[in-house]
């Protein structure tokens, strides 16, 4: 297959352009002492945290493959969030090692850079499967029941609502995600795939704050997906096949951070060709 350019191109000067030395100079200093936050999530469940303006954080796989679905939010507006689409163009549909996780309209800026995946020599398998999802989202209670008209209280849509209720956000706050040590692709008929997740004991994906954040993950009930959830040969349940991740957050000294400008929101103003005066306005 031949390959074609992508659609946004990314210009040399580039106010965001990633400064790789910069991030492997803080990822190494932060997480060189022992994390302020280390907290294992249990199996078919979700944890929300908070971390810093500035500190690194992880998803961890302490006992091998599990797939996690990982939402972020602005801490001091969640209407700022996570832009699965615009990051799948502006970075890719897959993630790794110095990707960045965009917000949305009309805040458009970086919330999350990512400092080390320790799966990042997976590649592109024989399916041209991927490691670190952006082409789907979170299962959810309401496909589950469409498609086998049974009622189940912990998929990740439903563990990711459960967790961020203590921050006053509700289901219509929870967004589309990366899934985390997550494989897929598309197949020969365009459809979306997922294979079994590739993660040993120990493997994480990292993360540096770019500003304050709220994040919140679930322990896919899926569990490494393995087994099938749903067609033809769907198992009675994947719990077997379930493992806990853990979160993992570490400060960053400030010397390390020095000369670092944080984002801002977008500063356009152009009102979207909108006159000033009201005259138009339906009555």
């Amino acid at each position: 297959m031949k390959n074609y350019p992508a659609a946004y191109q990314i210009p040399d000067d580039f106010r965001y352009a990633v400064d790789r030395a910069f991030y492997r100079a803080v990822s190494e200093g932060a997480t060189a002492r022992a994390p302020r936050l280390s907290e294992v999530v249990p199996i078919r469940s979700g944890y929300a945290w908070e971390v810093k303006q500035g500190e690194i954080f992880r998803v961890v796989a302490p006992e091998g493959p599990q797939v996690g679905d990982l939402n972020i939010w602005y801490r001091h507006d969640p209407r700022e969030r996570m832009w699965a689409a615009r990051t799948r163009q502006l970075e890719s549909a897959h993630l790794t090692t110095f990707n960045r996780i965009w917000s949305t309209l009309p805040f458009m800026r970086p919330l999350a850079t990512i400092t080390a995946d320790t799966l990042a020599d997976y590649g592109v398998d024989d399916y041209g499967g991927r490691v670190h999802d952006l082409l789907g989202t979170r299962c959810d209670p309401y496909i589950n029941k469409l498609l086998t008209g049974e009622e189940f209280d912990h998929h990740c849509h439903s563990n990711l609502t459960r967790a961020v209720l203590p921050y006053r956000l509700t289901e219509f706050d929870v967004h589309d995600v990366l899934n985390v040590f997550q494989v897929t692709g598309l197949n020969r008929d365009d459809q979306y795939f997922m294979k079994a997740c590739p993660a040993k004991p120990g493997d994480y994906l990292e993360f540096f704050a770019e500003v304050d954040l709220l994040c919140a993950i679930s322990t896919c009930p899926g569990g490494d997906l393995s087994l099938p959830m749903w067609g033809d040969e769907t198992v009675t349940s994947t719990v077997s096949v379930c493992r806990p991740l853990q979160i993992e957050v570490y400060e960053t000294a400030p010397e390390l951070l020095a000369g670092w400008v944080p984002p801002e929101r977008s500063d356009y103003k152009g009102q979207h060709g909108l006159r000033e005066d009201r005259s138009n306005v339906l009555k």
